[in-house]
């Protein structure tokens, strides 16, 4: 658990440096998410490729989501997510109900509209790690009741 603090610390100063060089307007918010889905896709990309360098060859796309919701969120996140469904039509639901970083926000409602921001990199994370699986993806984090949160991956077929 040593190891978990420091990562919450650093998306949190992250999250702090992009939002304060970056503007305040709405188009501003939109480059900022932009900026943090994109450095996580960096991170992913990355992460994916020393993880799967000795895993045998995925047979199909719900193996590669199981290695994801397993092996992958268990190395950023330090626990597997909590639920994985799916309508075996390339649309996949993750569900983590204790998502480490919304959990050191207060569970009110006030922290709702806040959310986004600290889902972005990691919608970034999953989409990286598909993308260097060979899986082109669109990832999207909704916030219903904090700090559970659902990341919805649909894939877009080549």
């Amino acid at each position: 658990m040593a190891d978990e603090a420091p990562f919450q610390f650093l998306h949190y100063e992250v999250l702090q440096y992009i939002y304060k060089s970056g503007g305040h307007g709405e188009t501003d918010n939109g480059r900022n998410i932009a900026k943090l889905e994109n450095m996580g896709f960096r991170v992913g990309h990355g992460l994916m490729e020393r993880l799967t360098k000795d895993t045998a060859r995925f047979k199909d796309e719900l193996d590669i989501m199981k290695f994801v919701c397993k092996d992958f969120w268990t190395c950023v996140f330090k626990k597997q997510i909590d639920n994985l469904r799916t309508n075996h039509q390339g649309i996949y639901v993750l569900q983590d109900n204790k998502f480490r970083l919304l959990s050191l926000l207060s569970a009110g409602k006030q922290y709702l509209e806040q959310a986004p921001k600290y889902l972005a990199f990691t919608c970034g994370l999953v989409r990286g790690g598909l993308s260097n699986l060979g899986v082109k993806s669109i990832v999207t984090a909704e916030v219903s009741v904090m700090p559970a949160c659902k990341f919805q991956i649909m894939i877009q077929k080549m």
